[in-house]
């Protein structure tokens, strides 16, 4: 009984592995030499197509870096000529207005003679101006920017660092509105306050280029550093 047993168990085992080689056949490649060599042939060519493709999408990213940079590089030139220009450290021209100022004298005045125009009555004429719509303004030829000082030194007007000792004295203006400018100027009671320190101011018609020289202040930084960014831009 046992050696019945131990036979059908062999012949069983026999059929399963049979039957599991006709289910799963071995597949054989049957490709000869050439078909082979024609696949390893498309297949170097798909190679060289994908590193063209690689190489064209780095140099399409190294040009759009370039690209980038030079837009940076462009925009930060312009701000700093923006802010030049801002800061008076640029000649500027355009349309203005040239107000001359010089003594004035009654044929009945008897008294000393005017050697300078005060700070107080520049600065009244400046502040009106700006008022105005004025945009740029010199005074003997000096660009005034915010930080222009206009102060009285051992009797004489200085203006930045230039002194007012000789007239006649021009101030020479730019504006976007040079019509509504002149029109103010016409009726100002600046002229009778000029009288009154034995001054004489004159408006000029509006000139349609008026040239103002770039600021000749120096610039001193202090308790400033530069600063290394850290690493992610932090």
């Amino acid at each position: 009984m046992f050696q019945f047993t131990l036979i059908a168990a062999i012949i069983g085992l026999m059929l399963a592995v049979q039957l599991r080689s006709t289910k799963d056949p071995v597949v054989r490649d049957t490709r000869d030499i050439w078909e082979l060599r024609q696949d390893l042939k498309r297949e170097l060519q798909l190679q060289q197509q994908l590193l063209l493709e690689i190489r064209r999408s780095d140099d399409q990213l190294a040009a759009y870096e370039q690209a980038r940079s030079t837009d940076q590089e462009a925009a930060l030139r312009k701000t700093l000529a923006e802010l030049k220009e801002e800061a008076g450290q640029t000649t500027v021209q355009g349309t203005g207005l040239i107000l001359t100022i010089e003594p004035f004298y009654p044929e009945s005045y008897v008294g000393p003679v005017v050697r300078t125009v005060s700070p107080e009555l520049l600065n009244r004429l400046i502040n009106e101006l700006n008022e105005y719509g004025a945009k740029e303004i010199a005074v003997a030829n000096t660009r005034l920017t915010n930080t222009t000082a206009i102060r009285d030194v051992n009797g004489l007007t200085k203006v930045g660092n230039v002194k007012i000792s000789s007239f006649p004295l021009e101030v020479k203006i730019i504006a976007d509105d040079v019509s509504t400018l002149h029109h103010h100027l016409k009726v100002s009671p600046l002229f009778d306050d000029f009288v009154i320190e034995n001054l004489q101011l004159t408006v000029s018609e509006p000139i349609s280029t008026v040239v103002i020289p770039q600021s000749e202040e120096k610039w001193h930084v202090r308790y400033l550093q530069t600063v290394n960014a850290e690493k992610g831009g932090e």
